[in-house]
């Protein structure tokens, strides 16, 4: 009977033993069937799902916010890779102009169209196959200047390069970029983000690996845009100001558009329309079918403009000749710049060339109080011609002189001779 006991405990034993191994065996196996599912939610209609392997342990899922307004990266950006506990594969490297980024170790990875949440993704999947568990932190060095093109209802159309400039001291945060607007992909509405930040663990020193971090940058926006095109002209409708712009690749790529109320930033100081602009973005000013007077003078009153204009100033004025008026002079500004009209005068004559072939011709008699921006002292922009005309009085005197001029000079040659 003890003898029986004996091996049936020694059975059991066994059993489990082998139960042990067969399960260690099937763990691993189980592991590696599982795919873990990573979303990023950018509204309630738009779901874009990433599907990985599963490893003992995955990297920090990406974030569920909204990533439209999310920076792409390009050639020319520098990005600061720290590998945690791994100071070897650690720097600031340089996106290429093939849009590869060459990293130690794993050589040159194409990351042109990937924002930078999304490169820390795929490099902690990259660097798994050297380090265990790899603790990746990826965040922008130095940003590329952008190209963008403006267009409609500014003074000067076309592409043009913008690239940040340093903030005031104080206005922003250490490590940050800007204070951004973003664009909603649902519903195209546009709202104020936060800061992107530089990690503390790279934010120690202002140069990583020889290449100097600007921690003060700010990045141009619409109005950065706008005052670089020359401004805007009587006819811009700054309340349908559309910036189009590149999807992320992990969104599907393509476009998506916004129109902004730009004219409430102006009136109102609302920054939520002054949004950021990324390459490739185009800005376009749409087009009001008349003057917008009081828009006008608010433009002027700011310097979204150039602070100067330059005018000419012709016909019965004391000092006639090229004027440089400050931005949102009217005209009796010019002709009091002018020295003022001669005392012998007819009507004012004021001449624009516009952008799209047309002239706008006005003849008037100047006198009493006109408001700046009225028909008869509009709001003057680079290029506009004021001519004071003759009088019927000055304008006999100089049919006259010109008539009898010729006349008297011979006369008093020949009382010479004589």
């Amino acid at each position: 009977m003890k003898r029986s006991a004996s091996e049936l405990l020694q059975r059991c034993l066994r059993l489990t033993a082998v139960a042990g191994i067969a399960c260690s065996l099937q763990a691993p196996l189980a592991r590696a069937q599982q795919v873990e599912t990573f979303q990023i939610r950018e509204s309630v209609s738009d779901t874009i799902t990433f599907t990985a392997p599963a490893k003992a342990s995955s990297p920090r899922p990406l974030p569920t916010a909204p990533i439209q307004d999310a920076y792409i990266l390009g050639p020319g950006d520098a990005v600061v890779v720290e590998l945690l506990d791994v100071p070897e594969y650690s720097g600031v490297f340089t996106i290429g102009p093939d849009g590869t980024l060459y990293l130690p170790r794993l050589r040159s990875l194409f990351v042109e169209g990937l924002t930078v949440e999304e490169l820390r993704y795929f490099l902690t999947q990259q660097f798994s196959a050297y380090v265990r568990d790899p603790q990746v932190f990826v965040s922008p060095a130095a940003y590329r200047p952008i190209r963008v093109y403006i267009g409609g209802e500014v003074f000067r159309p076309g592409y043009y390069y913008l690239s940040g400039q340093q903030a005031a001291v104080g206005a922003e945060s250490a490590g940050s970029a800007a204070m951004a607007g973003s664009i909603n992909l649902a519903t195209g509405q546009v709202s104020v983000t936060g800061t992107e930040t530089i990690n503390p663990a790279t934010a120690a020193g202002p140069r990583i690996g020889g290449v100097e971090i600007n921690r003060g940058l700010r990045l141009p926006t619409v109005f950065d845009a706008l005052r670089t095109a020359g401004g805007v002209t009587p006819f811009s409708k700054l309340s349908e100001v559309t910036v189009t712009r590149k999807r992320p690749l992990s969104s599907g790529g393509g476009k998506m558009r916004t129109t902004l109320d730009f004219l409430t930033l102006i009136t109102e100081g609302n920054e939520s329309q002054n949004i950021r602009l990324f390459d490739g973005d185009t800005v376009v000013v749409g087009r009001s079918p008349k003057e917008l007077r009081e828009q006008i003078i608010k433009a002027g009153q700011t310097n979204l403009s150039p602070d100067f204009v330059q005018v000419f100033v012709t016909g019965r004025v004391r000092e006639p000749g090229s004027k440089v008026l400050p931005q949102g002079a009217s005209l009796d500004q010019a002709l009091a710049a002018a020295g003022g009209q001669k005392l012998l005068r007819g009507q004012v004559e004021f001449i624009r060339f516009n952008r799209d072939g047309t002239t706008d011709k006005r003849k008037f008699f100047v006198g009493g109080a006109n408001p700046a921006g009225s028909y008869k002292n509009p709001i003057l922009i680079a290029g506009d011609v004021v001519r004071v005309n003759e009088s019927p009085l000055s304008a006999t005197v100089t049919v006259l002189n010109e008539l009898t001029g010729p006349a008297v000079g011979i006369y008093s040659v020949y009382s010479l001779f004589k």
